[in-house]
Order: structure tokens, then sequence, then C-alpha cells
């Protein structure tokens, strides 16, 4: 339980810091902590290595006094620190007291020093923070999910996660479950820990934690996927599909009719109404971002499913969409199976599964760029229906399928 103070700059003609020292034999290592106390060189005891002069009455005496009792606040804590590890019979680290000294002296709450519940008080602060773009309502969902992964990653593999275990182990540990457990793709790696960082980052700004060793986590790159996208041919055959009075799947059928003849993200097209039509044009605001105005001229499919509905689209979750849309295509017999070439860790693994499983909310929005572009629309002019800004985003929703790449070969050989 050996400790001292020292200053330093102990040969200034200034103010300096004060620092609590202890050395941990063990480890072959000294901790080292700054109080953030200062005092002149003049005015310490190098001896007692504490303030000089406290029985003093003269000018100054009464801030060493109080420099002091901040020291003994110091002293004490690490003593008790020590007793407390003694009494439990494990070894004190210099990890373990850093912690702590950070709770009890850089005012990080003990009430929240609950990794869930920090996470908690970072999702209601980008909630509430609703008029920056980068905290719309789907990045808002995506900070959700990753905290339920993280939850069950701590129940799967008993990791003990708190701010301070954040660290090349726990990444290791974290990918090893998202890739073997959860099958996930390089690009949903990529994007959760994107997220993940940014909740450290958010953290260590609020100082609930002054770990920064997740600032060397390294960024996964994306992989280009291969996502189904529908042709035009099978998108009216969709629409024309008799689905005998089936009142829950013509709905949704319309939907992602309606969303495959517009190009918008389900979050747009799925809430559009008679406010937003005007001049033959569907006018809205990007929920994403809401910085882009997307004006996409209307059309056959999109004029006829909107009128059917007198303007008030079906409403429903997107999650719901999505569990409902596999359902229809499994109706309408897309019960082929199909490969999914997906990167994880090193290694391109090919799965098989049924093509209706495929289909999602989004299928729409690249079933539309797809058949855009294969009618050689230009980028420019789809990416004015989309919003989209970047051209290597926008080229990521190409996807032609093996008889459009037939028909273009013979196209220009033939």
């Amino acid at each position: 339980m050996n400790y001292t103070f020292r200053l330093k700059e102990p040969n200034g003609d200034a103010e300096t810091l004060i620092y609590f020292r202890a050395p941990f034999k063990n480890e072959g290592k000294t901790f080292v902590y700054s109080t953030g106390e200062k005092i002149h060189p003049k005015d310490w005891d190098l001896k007692s290595k504490r303030p000089a002069n406290l029985a003093s009455r003269k000018s100054g005496a009464e801030h060493r006094r109080t420099i002091n009792a901040q020291l003994s606040r110091y002293a004490n804590f690490y003593r008790d620190i020590c007793d407390r590890y003694k009494n439990i019979n494990e070894v004190l680290t210099i990890k373990d007291l850093r912690e702590a000294f950070n709770i009890e002296f850089k005012k990080v709450s003990k009430e929240v020093n609950d990794f869930f519940k920090i996470y908690d008080l970072f999702l209601k602060e980008k909630t509430n923070n609703n008029t920056d773009q980068a905290n719309s309502s789907s990045t808002i969902k995506r900070y959700d999910y990753n905290k339920t992964l993280l939850k069950n990653f701590k129940e799967k593999t008993n990791y003990n996660l708190r701010l301070n275990t954040i660290n090349k182990e726990f990444y290791n540990s974290f990918i090893k479950y998202c890739v073997e457990e959860k099958k996930h793709s390089t690009n949903t790696l990529s994007r959760n820990i994107g997220l993940f960082k940014t909740f450290m980052f958010w953290a260590l700004d609020n100082k609930y934690t002054f770990n920064e060793e997740f600032k060397e986590f390294k960024n996964i790159k994306r992989f280009a996927t291969n996502e189904i996208a529908l042709t035009k041919k099978q998108i009216e055959k969709i629409y024309n599909f008799d689905l005998k009075k089936n009142e829950r799947l013509i709905k949704i059928r319309d939907l992602f009719v309606f969303g495959c003849a517009s190009g918008m993200r389900y979050s747009n097209y799925s809430t559009v109404s008679k406010k937003d039509i005007s001049e033959g044009f569907i006018n809205v605001i990007d929920v994403k971002d809401k910085t882009k105005s997307l004006r996409i001229p209307l059309n056959k499919y999109s004029t006829e499913i909107l009128e059917k509905y007198d303007y008030k689209l079906p409403r429903l979750s997107n999650q719901k969409f999505n569990e409902y849309i596999k359902e229809l295509f499994e109706e309408m017999g897309y019960d082929a199976k199909v490969k999914k070439t997906m990167k994880v860790g090193n290694n391109i693994i090919e799965t098989e599964s049924f093509l209706y499983d495929r289909i999602s909310s989004h299928t729409a929005r690249r079933s539309f760029i797809t058949i855009m572009k294969n009618n050689r629309v230009p980028d420019k002019v789809i990416m004015s229906y989309t919003g989209h800004k970047s051209l290597e985003v926008f080229n990521n929703y190409y996807r032609p399928n093996e008889e459009q790449r037939v028909d273009f070969m013979n196209s220009v050989f033939n």
C-alpha cells in the first residue's frame, strides 16, 4: 500500500500539477494519476510530499490546506481499495485502480456504471436529437439492434462487458460471434462496428469512460453481395397475380410494386399520401436524410395503386412487411434455390436459400434501379429519383440477372 505524491515539474517557477503515484511490483510498473490539483514548488514540502506550512495564518495557507484535504481523499480512497481487494483475496491491478479512481474522482456516475444503462442514455440522446440527419429513425433502429446484438453476445459468451473491457480481446470475440453464430456478412459487420465505435466515442466525450482502445479497431471493408433484383416482366407478373381475395397479401403486393415503380425506401414510399402528390410528381422529404427533397414522376403502376387506395396506402411496420412479403412470394411459387455469396472474415462463402426468403422491402428499390439502368436511363436521372448522392453507393444497387446479361451480350455480338 505504498504511495506518494509528486510534482509534475518540481523545479519550475510556476504552479504545477500534483500526481498520485503507487508502485505495482507484481506488474513492474507504477500507477500514476493526476489529481488535478496545482501548487507552486515553493509551497511544497519535499520531505512529507505534501503542501508546506499548513498551520500558517499567512495568505495562501487556506488554499494549501484545501489542496492537502483533497490529497488525503486520494490517499484514503487508495487504502480503502487495497483493503477491499485484500479482503476478497483478489489481486488489485493498475487497470482496476484506474477505473476506480476515474469513477471516484472524475465524476463518472456510479449509478450508470453499467454498460447497457449507458447505452440507453446514448440512445435517448440520439433519439431526442432527431434534427441531425445522422440520427434518422432508421439509424436509431440500427443502434437499437446493436444493443440487442451486444446483449446476445454477452449472454452467449459470458463476456464481462464493461466500458473498460472494450479492447482487442473484445473486438476479436465479438467478430467471431457475429461471423460464426449470427452469420453476418462483411457489410453487416462493417456497419455494426462503425455504429459501435460511434457509441464509444460518445461515451468517451461524455466521460463515461477513459478507455480509448476501441480507436484501434480495424475498419472492415464492405463487400458487394449478389442480392436479388427483379425484372420488369417479373414485376408485371406479381402485379397481375390472382391472390384470390387474400386482402392482406394484396395490400403487401401493392405496396411492394409501388416501391418498384418509385425507387424510394420503404420508410418513404409506405407513407405517401394525397398531400405528397402534385402536378404528376411524388414530392417527399427523405426520411433517412431530411436535407433531401425527392421529386419522382408518377407512372402507370404508382398512379393506379394510389388511386386504388384513394391516396391512403396501407400502413404497417417495415418488420411486418418483410415478414409478409416472403409469404407473398412463396404463395406465388418463387421457391427456386438461389445462391448468395458473402464475405465473412477473410473467407468467401456461398449459401443456398429459397428465392422468397431473399425478398425484402429493399428488393423494390434495388429492382427499380436495375430496371432503369437496363433500359439505359442515365445514372444522374435515376439518382435524381432515388436521392443518391454517391455514385459508388448507387451502383451497389445494380443487380443484372442472367437473362439480362445474355441479352446484353447478344445485343452487341449477334
